[in-house]
């Protein structure tokens, strides 16, 4: 890989984990004013969809949907449990 598609994969890389600490505090957030978890993913998910579905389309949207089941199975969505 050169350089440059290095540095743009470091990019998204800290892009990504700054979404997840951001939308990891709202969620916690909402929690706390007592939305219950499913609820919440339900919501987000919808959300999500809808914006992957106005940026990229209905098909592709639905493509990459197909894949989820593996990709879930295989344990790629699963957060590891932080005991403090």
């Amino acid at each position: 890989m050169d350089d440059l598609s290095q540095q743009e994969t470091d990019e998204l890389r800290v892009q990504k984990r700054e979404a997840f600490a951001r939308l990891s505090a709202v969620w916690q957030d909402a929690l706390g004013a007592g939305i219950e978890p499913d609820v919440l993913a339900h919501v987000a998910l919808f959300a999500a969809l809808g914006d992957l579905v106005a940026t990229y389309g209905e098909t592709a949207v639905a493509d990459f949907a197909e894949r989820l089941p593996g990709r879930i199975s295989s344990g790629e969505f699963t957060i590891p449990l932080v005991l403090n």
